[in-house]
């Protein structure tokens, strides 16, 4: 870090003010009790804080915020986990004085239901309209995000089987392509994992699976389309095969924005659903959170979902349902999080079915696009129609010394944040784009003339990609380095 960006944070000036604290409206003490204060020789509160001009504050953040990537500012075609356009409409819906105000404590009071009932019919109706989309019966809204669904509906499985009295179940299958938290929540809830590997094609090798799935099978976790942005044409039969040896389809949601108003993930055999909120029905998501993970179950595993649940009566009361004995019991605080509900809700109001339906229409149409415009100079190692998301390889810029990962930095230097590298893993060097449903071709264009430019230093000047990103504060780093030796303070 050089001296000009270090004295964005060494601003400080003894006696300078930036605002002035209002004349207290109750009794102020002349000192402290000695218990609160931080130096026990001084008569008041020592809080050692930058003394700073209000200017200097505004520039600081209005500095730093320029320094982030945005959904908001640039192209983002990070695939997996996407960050997609969160219109602005959803932002004012979440912060509605009746949303905001509210507390959850308030519907376990005496009396208390009765106020909060918009906020209650949101979470009934919300978990309505993701049961009617997934194909299922009954939606919990508790889980906190796409992770936490999956270990949620894992946990559903598992009580289901001991409930049925199928004790010897404890093996989970999962594709080769699939996402790496599939098989850490089925193993955090006490299975072993079997994986699948992909044909040519890209889907799950079917004659494999009908070698390794057996009775002592729980589930069966998938993603469709998968990570490579192919479509399982034979999940049906999956499914079957499946249900016929005693076990249950999960359905990971991450990529449900691809199908959204095609296919009902119910209805292609699957018995239970997380869906990625922040993924798929335009909520934010980023730096850990927020973010909301829905689990939807089909009728004969309602029983199991986590409490609390939202129930309406036919004069149209909303109200909290007791705790069902086989219930999981409580995954998170009361409903999830509440405000990427509301977001999500006025969401699905906003598009309606036909919107809902022409999301996933725009965001296949975006990634094949790109597929066939660059895969004369980008390896495309599945070379047929993908859905969401188009899934390269940087084998061809190999022999140049030139990996996915000099690749995606390159991007940074050109304003686009880089793709998802490395993963799938089965994948060499991969490079997974999915541009999303709110792209528009000028946009996508733009995208891949710089692709096409970087295939082409690649060839002619690697060292400039090799050394890419020069118009960052923060240039290359030893990644390896910085996880093993964290400096986690600043100076």
């Amino acid at each position: 870090m050089n001296r000009m960006e270090k004295l964005i944070f060494e601003k400080s000036v003894p006696g300078r003010k930036g605002f002035r604290v209002p004349p207290a409206d109750v009794p102020v003490p002349d000192k402290l009790p000695g218990e609160l204060l931080s130096s026990k020789d001084s008569g008041s509160l020592k809080c050692e804080l930058p003394e700073v001009g209000e200017q200097d504050v505004v520039r600081h953040y209005t500095k730093l915020s320029r320094l982030n990537f945005s959904a908001d500012s640039e192209f983002y075609p990070l695939g997996s986990c996407t960050m997609k356009y969160n219109p602005k409409v959803l932002e004012k819906a979440a912060e509605i004085p009746g949303f905001t105000g509210v507390h959850p404590l308030e519907c376990f009071l005496d009396g208390g239901e009765n106020l909060v009932q918009g906020a209650l019919a949101v979470i009934y109706n919300l978990s309505e309209l993701l049961a009617e989309i997934t194909g299922m019966d009954s939606v919990t809204t508790s889980p906190m995000a796409g992770a936490h669904g999956e270990m949620t509906g894992i946990l559903i499985i598992s009580r289901y089987h001991k409930a049925k009295g199928n004790n010897k179940k404890k093996y989970v299958i999962v594709p080769d392509s699939s996402h790496g938290t599939n098989p850490a929540s089925a193993a955090m809830a006490g299975y072993e994992i079997i994986t699948v590997k992909s044909l040519e094609n890209g889907e799950m090798d079917i004659e494999e699976f009908k070698r390794v799935l057996n009775d002592e099978t729980a589930a069966v976790m998938m993603t469709c389309p998968n990570t490579l942005g192919i479509f399982e044409t034979r999940i049906g039969e999956i499914a079957a095969l499946a249900h016929e040896a005693g076990a249950l389809m999960y359905y990971d949601g991450a990529n449900l924005n691809a199908i959204l108003g095609k296919v009902k993930p119910g209805e292609a055999g699957f018995d239970v659903v997380h869906v990625n909120l922040h993924k798929t029905f335009g909520t934010p998501h980023g730096g850990g959170g927020p973010g909301a993970g829905p689990v939807g179950v089909k009728r004969e595993l309602a029983e199991f979902l986590p409490a609390p649940m939202v129930t309406k009566n036919s004069s149209g009361i909303y109200s909290i349902l007791p705790e069902k004995e086989g219930s999981i019991g409580r995954v998170s605080g009361y409903f999830g999080n509440f405000g990427v509900l509301v977001r999500a809700y006025a969401y699905i109001l906003l598009l309606g079915r036909e919107g809902l339906i022409s999301v996933s229409e725009q965001a296949v149409l975006n990634a094949n696009y790109i597929r066939v415009k660059l895969k004369e100079v980008y390896t495309l190692p599945y070379d047929r129609i993908c859905m969401h998301e188009c899934v390269f390889s940087a084998e061809k810029q190999l022999p140049y010394g030139i990996h996915a990962l000099d690749i995606a930095k390159g991007l940074i230097d050109r304003g686009i944040h880089p793709p998802t590298v490395y993963f799938p893993l089965i994948v060499k060097e991969a490079i997974m784009i999915e541009p999303t449903e709110t792209e528009n071709r000028d946009t996508l264009d733009s995208f891949i003339s710089e692709m096409k430019e970087i295939a082409r230093i690649a060839e002619f000047d690697p060292g400039r990609l090799q050394a890419a990103p020069v118009s960052t504060p923060v240039t290359r780093l030893d990644e390896t380095k910085a996880a093993r030796e964290m400096r986690v303070c600043f100076g």
